[in-house]
């Protein structure tokens, strides 16, 4: 039986020198149909230089240049133009294993309740070792991402969402797209291997992401308000225990500062200042 189409969608900026790596591991791909865009975000490095001599051997890759516009609408571009019935993205500087899209393709063509399906990751570059992300849940992905980018889902549930939101400037592109993609109800399943590897360098999107938490978590609230105004109720309860509980253990405190506090206790336990200048 024919395999349905995957389409790997893979922005490159400023990663010529890494790309090779990346079109490698999709060259070593096990299942048999693969559609690969690369899409140049007006990388100012040698990026066409780079991918001419795959395009030449890989006749299931495709090249587009853009001007510079973020990879939010890089991505949106090279899912725009593909054609598979599932489609994943692959930053230009990581690799996955040669069963990656195998293992996610029949899963996803084998359980058609699941909206999302990806592997267990490992780092490499300036730090090596096993990637481990917190057990999924919808609940705990409002607060926090524990799917990683390179996950594979069906074209046509990308086209009920407006994409990837380019006002995810610095980072958390990919968290922001989950939260539009899934529901509460949604199946997201994690295969147990780790098939993709994520290459850590001394300055990424990634770090920039962390240097820029607040702002990112904000603007993230701000694209999804409605989901997350179930919670501010139980948000603002809590900040008003917290502030009845700090009020009460700041008084206390200034009680206990006291000299009708210490007097007293002084008069109630005389033994303790025998005790204290004895030791």
């Amino acid at each position: 039986m024919e395999k349905p189409l995957v389409s790997v969608i893979i922005p490159c900026y400023k990663k010529a020198q890494y790309i090779g790596t990346t079109l490698e591991s999709m060259q070593r791909q096990t299942y048999p149909a693969v559609e690969i865009i690369v899409v140049d975000d007006g990388s100012p490095d040698n990026t066409r230089q780079a991918v001419e001599p795959y395009l030449a051997t890989m006749h299931n890759l495709q090249y587009i240049h853009q001007e510079n516009a973020g990879v939010s609408t890089a991505r949106n571009r090279g899912i725009r133009a593909s054609k598979g019935t599932y489609v994943m993205a692959l930053d230009a500087d990581d690799a996955i294993e040669p069963a990656y899209i195998e293992r996610c393709a029949d899963h996803l063509s084998a359980h058609p309740e699941v909206k999302l399906v990806y592997t267990l990751a490992d780092t490499f570059g300036n730090r090596t070792g096993a990637w481990d992300l917190p057990p999924y849940s919808f609940d705990a992905l409002l607060w926090t991402n524990m799917v990683h980018y390179c996950a594979m889902y069906r074209r046509e549930d990308f086209d009920r969402t407006e994409g990837y939101n380019p006002n995810m400037v610095k980072g958390f592109e990919d968290w922001d797209f989950w939260l539009y993609l899934l529901r509460p109800e949604d199946r997201v399943h994690c295969i147990q291997e780790r098939l993709f590897h994520w290459r850590v360098l001394e300055v990424s999107r990634s770090l920039d992401a962390d240097n820029n938490m607040q702002t990112l978590l904000r603007q993230i609230y701000h694209n999804h308000e409605e989901l997350y105004k179930p919670y501010l109720q139980d948000i603002v309860y809590f900040r008003e225990m917290w502030s009845h509980y700090q009020w009460r253990y700041e008084r206390a405190d200034q009680v206990r500062r006291s000299k009708a506090y210490r007097l007293g206790k002084l008069l109630l336990h005389p033994t303790s200042l025998f005790r204290k200048k004895n030791q």
